[in-house]
């Protein structure tokens, strides 16, 4: 039996944003084919993607530091000693591994509280049950936490099962716990950087702030801030892929949850963005074309044809010239492969043209959506 990957494409025109910044606020970039790029990493992209999945299967999750002390937290809120508290805290980490690869915890510069040296990524009935298990044992943890050599109250199995657990968020994107043997999880999801289709660079904008008491003033500047900031514009490549078979692993075999995820994941990579600089920019656009494949062999990036830069048409525009190289690569693999893996393919885009090496052509991404999830998690024969 041969896997199942959905495949993601996507070209989407975004006009003037940042909304992937490096450490000096500038947009990220990329150099490739020769060409400097404008670059959105994966980082950036899967998050809202997760966040949106997650609200629409109604089962969050979190990544934090900051488990130790909003556990300690609801311990105190019901009547817990502050003392007590730390030491519930301290017997979980005692648990968990030995040594150097303790779960260790640190006092946060920023706030004065506990937080963990690695960002752990739990369901978010995490944090209660945790509170749960200390309540269970609240009678023995107050007797032994003034003694000198304490014995471990909470079972270890009992906290290693709650780290360990896993929700449908977690069995799509993965999770890296080293501390803890077994709470690894191998995600289904791969999200590739997205870059510019054609050569693109930062552009630097000065602007200013008025001073609404002074602006009035006609013998006195109304500026009261001047600064400038970085953006870019351009046309981009998005693409991403889901193993259906290690996304069935994960979720025991639930093809059913899979179908609802699969098709909740399709939608929010087509219409999620990063955030960043939104209230400033507003780059809400939809992606000019998407193409989706379920393939049986090997997921296929059609990042290569970018590798040339698209270049404006006549007059401008890079939106069509680069769907035209998008549409002519996709010859090429269908060429190159002979069609092999290829159980589903189909597009839906700006205009009424049908690309004709996209396969079907669908009116909207719901219903594009619809097709390419029926093909992914139909029985194999």
């Amino acid at each position: 039996m041969m896997a199942r990957f959905l495949e993601l494409h996507a070209l989407q025109s975004i006009p003037v944003a940042n909304l992937n910044r490096d450490d000096l606020g500038s947009p990220k970039m990329v150099t490739y084919g020769g060409a400097d790029r404008i670059r959105v990493s994966s980082q950036a992209l899967k998050r809202p993607i997760r966040h949106g999945v997650e609200a629409d299967l109604g089962e969050y999750s979190f990544r934090t530091r900051q488990l130790p002390n909003r556990h300690q937290a609801i311990l105190t809120d019901a009547g817990w000693t502050p003392e007590a508290a730390a030491f519930a805290w301290k017997q979980i980490t005692a648990t968990v591994g030995k040594g150097e690869k303790n779960l260790k915890f640190e006092i946060s510069k920023q706030t004065g509280l506990p937080i963990t040296l690695v960002l752990l990524l739990l369901p978010d009935t995490a944090l209660r049950e945790l509170a749960d298990l200390c309540d269970a044992h609240r009678l023995a943890l107050e007797s032994e936490q003034a003694k000198k050599k304490p014995a471990q109250i909470l079972p270890a199995g009992d906290v290693h099962a709650i780290l360990k657990s896993r929700n449908i968020s977690i069995s799509m994107f993965g999770r890296m716990l080293a501390e803890l043997p077994g709470a690894n999880v191998d995600g289904a999801v791969q999200i590739a950087h997205a870059f510019t289709t054609h050569a693109a660079e930062p552009q630097r904008d000065y602007f200013t702030a008025v001073d609404d008491w002074l602006s009035d003033n006609e013998d006195v500047a109304g500026t009261g801030h001047l600064d400038t900031a970085e953006f870019s514009a351009g046309v981009f490549y998005r693409y991403g892929c889901l193993n259906l078979d290690d996304f069935l692993k994960n979720l025991g075999g639930d093809r059913e949850t899979a179908a609802r995820a699969a098709a909740s994941f399709a939608d929010h990579f087509l219409m999620s963005l990063p955030q960043a600089k939104k209230n400033s920019t507003a780059p809400h656009t939809l992606p000019d074309l998407a193409y989706l494949t379920v393939r049986d062999r090997r997921p296929i990036s059609f990042a290569a044809a970018f590798e040339t830069p698209a270049r404006p048409m006549r007059g401008g525009g890079i939106a069509e010239p680069s769907r035209d190289a998008f549409n002519a690569y996709a010859a090429d693999v269908a060429r190159l492969t002979a069609g092999r893996g290829l159980l589903f393919g189909g597009h839906a885009s700006v205009g009424d043209r049908t690309f004709e090496h996209l396969n079907e052509r669908f009116d909207s991404y719901e219903a594009l959506i619809d097709a390419a999830v029926l093909a992914l998690v139909a029985q194999q024969p």
